[in-house]
């Protein structure tokens, strides 16, 4: 029955899997597009990545919530009750990125008094101020994906991710290097090239949201059904804030752990992005996975069917497990060959080679942590497990690592130590609490 589950599983994870993929071959391209030109770019990226990523993955724990509620109505056979939790989760979640990228724009001086190497910071100022801008479109995508994945039509946003991509290579090719006659803008052109993608992206789904008759039953009662209430946004802050918490204390370890390095020198920090470059594109992979356990799961919640949540969770914990231990074997085989696609400075390589093979450490503890936090989000336990995870990340690994890196003069090495046992702890702390959660 546990193999059966994991197939079922896996083949509604499979779409999102690819364009959670797609999405961070976006980010992986833009990197190693720029840094072709110079590590000190690579390294602006990378400062600008780690300044923005706490704020964009609370937006995204946002978006969530629209998953969780849509899929919980739809176990129900309630249409209606879907296209009023679509609403108000799209409203919400508008809000929610309005409000990040704003923030960002007008934040954005702060890149100047992290400490960075002064010519980075000065590089990546133009990039923020684009990038924040990019989110807005970023998430309203996000919102409509998280309600078509949450009907189990996960398909349509894998596509659109997809074709986003040679979009993405074709206007940074334009406007990274100038090509046919455009500015050579390098980093901005990065940004640039990301913000007109992911509008594209947007406007695709939105139309396909709307016209596809996929989807006509939920838009034809919107007007019985696309009302505000105040009693549906608590229920989606319900799950959405301490989504957004959860999967900021980790997003915000590795960006705080970022900046950190950026102190130690610009090499360091471009050799940091590049290690987390790729634990983060194998990541997306686990977090596809979690999404669908969370989805089925959350499924049968509304059905109120014990015995099968019970199942689809040890199953994707098992997949999850397996998968991990491939990644790591993965890393630490090509760990030399991987940094070469980002940057040709030997120093650079080298270093980030050895995080190569940290991050090939915490690769079960990665995957499974995330499994665990979305299966218990498909049951709405959510604030004690946020609690969980700010302990392991907050108050064990960043101290522990920055103790690694300057107490003991690691260096960035050091931070990553740090990074596995946030990862690791909060590993244990999570699948142990949905084996009890579910046990029958």
């Amino acid at each position: 029955m546990l193999r059966k589950e994991a197939g079922k599983t896996l083949r509604l994870a499979f779409p999102i899997i690819i364009g959670e993929l797609a999405q961070m071959a976006l980010h992986i391209i833009d990197a190693a597009m720029v840094g072709a030109i110079s590590y000190k770019q690579l390294a602006a990226s990378a400062l600008v990545i780690s300044a923005m990523n706490i704020p964009f993955v609370l937006g995204i724990g946002m978006t969530i919530s629209v998953s969780q509620m849509v899929s919980m109505a739809h176990g129900k056979r309630d249409g209606q009750l879907v296209s009023h939790y679509f609403f108000n989760g799209f409203v919400l979640c508008t809000v929610t990125a309005l409000l990040i990228s704003l923030s960002l724009v007008f934040g954005k001086g702060i890149l100047t008094h992290l400490g960075q190497d002064v010519e980075v910071a000065q590089l990546a100022l133009p990039f923020m101020q684009l990038m924040s801008l990019s989110i807005i479109p970023m998430l309203l995508f996000m919102t409509l994906k998280q309600f078509t994945d949450g009907l189990e039509y996960t398909r349509t946003a894998m596509l659109l991710s997809i074709c986003g991509m040679p979009v993405n290579i074709f206007l940074n090719w334009l406007l990274i290097y100038g090509n046919l006659g455009f500015p050579r803008l390098e980093l901005r052109g990065a940004g640039w090239a990301t913000l007109i993608t992911r509008s594209l992206m947007f406007i695709a789904l939105a139309l396909v949201v709307a016209k596809h008759r996929t989807f006509s039953r939920y838009m034809a009662v919107k007007s019985t059904q696309w009302k505000l209430k105040w009693k549906t946004i608590k229920e989606l802050l319900h799950i959405g804030v301490p989504s957004s918490l959860q999967i900021g204390m980790e997003a915000g370890a590795f960006a705080v752990s970022g900046i950190i390095i950026g102190t130690i020198g610009a090499v360091a920090q471009a050799a940091h992005q590049i290690a987390l470059s790729c634990a983060s594109f194998t990541f997306m992979v686990s977090m596809g996975l979690a999404q669908a356990g969370s989805i089925r799961v959350s499924n049968a919640f509304g059905r109120k069917d014990r015995v099968m949540i019970n199942v689809i969770g040890r199953s994707t914990l098992i997949t999850a497990l397996f998968y991990g231990i491939f990644c790591a074997i993965i890393f630490s085989i090509f760990r030399y060959h991987l940094p070469v696609f980002f940057n040709k400075n030997e120093t650079v390589i080298h270093l980030a080679a050895l995080l190569l093979l940290y991050a090939a450490i915490f690769q079960i503890s990665d995957s499974t942590q995330a499994i665990g936090a979305g299966l218990l989000r498909g049951i709405k336990d959510v604030k004690v497990p946020t609690m969980l995870v700010v302990i392991a990340y907050w108050i064990v690994g960043i101290p522990v690592g920055y103790l690694f890196a300057f107490k003991f003069n690691m260096g960035a090495p050091g931070i990553w130590l740090g990074l596995i046992t946030g990862l690791t702890l909060a590993s244990v702390f999570l699948v142990i609490r949905f084996l009890r959660m579910s046990k029958i």
